[in-house]
């Protein structure tokens, strides 16, 4: 069976989001968006960011950086380059338009790869999940925030009701940690390092193993 991903269905809800993204999570996410460019930072000088959409979070990486930013959207990465522009971000080395299923980099690219708020969008992220193994070199870290849903209970209940309605304003409620950490026991060759949990946002950081 073939499995159909509808990639424009979320380019056109990002282009809706783009105008006025930066107003809804500016503050509401700087910790988190912190907290992920500094443990990516931490892994090595090169940094690929998954998901860079208005690029919020590429001021908070590390001077010493060389960081390339990816993301699906072109209204969203042109307001990535305007923040490059104006905060003179010298340590960003690249915006490009690319889908996280089919990253054109060759394999072993980047010291780590950080995901900010949306690998619970993806339409395959276990797909999204491999390519970004596939160019991180080994010893290299995957650094993941996002609202994950809880594992069980009557908290889990509400959140698959309510996620078709999260998902049509280009938000989920329902991905859990475990997708991630079953998706890496599979692979075998990465590995579920830590689970942080912040007030809304758990960061989840993965090594592949040298």
């Amino acid at each position: 069976m073939t499995i159909q991903y509808d990639l424009k269905e979320q380019e056109r809800v990002y282009e809706r989001w783009a105008n006025f993204y930066d107003r809804m999570y500016l503050k509401m996410l700087a910790s988190s968006q912190r907290r992920v460019a500094e443990a990516a930072s931490a892994s090595g000088p090169r940094i690929l960011e998954v998901g860079v959409g208005t690029g919020l979070v590429l001021r908070y990486y590390g001077a010493d950086t060389a960081v390339v930013g990816a993301d699906l959207s072109v209204p969203m990465l042109r307001k990535a380059q305007e923040k490059v522009r104006d905060l003179k971000l010298a340590h960003v080395s690249g915006l490009v338009a690319m889908d996280a299923c089919n990253l054109g980099f060759p394999d072993a690219s980047f010291d780590a790869v950080s995901v900010p708020f949306v690998i619970t969008l993806v339409p395959n992220p276990e797909g999204a999940l491999d390519e970004i193994a596939r160019v991180l070199k080994p010893g290299g870290a995957i650094v993941i925030v996002s609202r994950f849903g809880a594992e069980g209970g009557p908290q889990a209940a509400v959140e698959r009701l309510i996620a078709p309605l999260m998902k049509r304003v280009g938000w989920s409620s329902s991905f859990k940690v475990s997708r991630v950490s079953n998706w890496a026991t599979a692979r075998g060759d990465v590995e579920l390092v830590e689970v942080k949990a912040g007030a809304y946002f758990k960061l989840v950081r993965l090594k592949k193993r040298g």
